[in-house]
């Protein structure tokens, strides 16, 4: 009868105080060359904001008005494929058109599937991607 009389009251004392509003106060302590290295490795992505990745070439040409036609062919792109980044890259002597954000190299090859009636010569190659957009909601 006494341990179960004890264990209502312990469970109701529990049941109170867990009821109140309890400050706490955390104190952190850590080497002061931990927020020295976070710094540079902040520093360090702001002078590359670019990672290892994955892009669908889907032109490429050299000479005379191929930067005409890398533009052309980029507009050409952008209106059927509006939701996909696409850039005009120069790599002596070729003006490219690359497309695409990814991080493996599955997900570029999706859409390297879905391009390939329409730009049967496309292929993936690895590239400097930006950082892909968090959606925070």
């Amino acid at each position: 009868m006494n341990k179960v009389l004890f264990l209502i009251l312990f469970c109701g004392l529990n049941l109170l105080l867990m009821g109140q509003d309890q400050a706490g106060e955390i104190k952190v302590i850590q080497d002061p060359r931990v927020d020295s290295l976070l710094q540079m490795h902040i520093e360090l992505n702001e002078k590359n904001p670019h990672i290892e990745g994955w892009r669908i070439n889907i032109f490429f040409e050299s000479g005379n008005n191929s930067k005409k036609m890398a533009v052309d062919a980029k507009a050409k792109f952008v209106q059927s494929y509006a939701d996909v980044p696409c850039y005009v890259v120069f790599q002596e002597p070729y003006y490219k058109v690359r497309v695409g954000d990814y991080r493996t190299r599955m997900e570029a090859e999706k859409l390297l599937k879905e391009l390939v009636p329409e730009y049967p010569n496309a292929f993936v190659v690895e590239d400097e991607i930006n950082f892909p957009v968090i959606d925070w909601r």
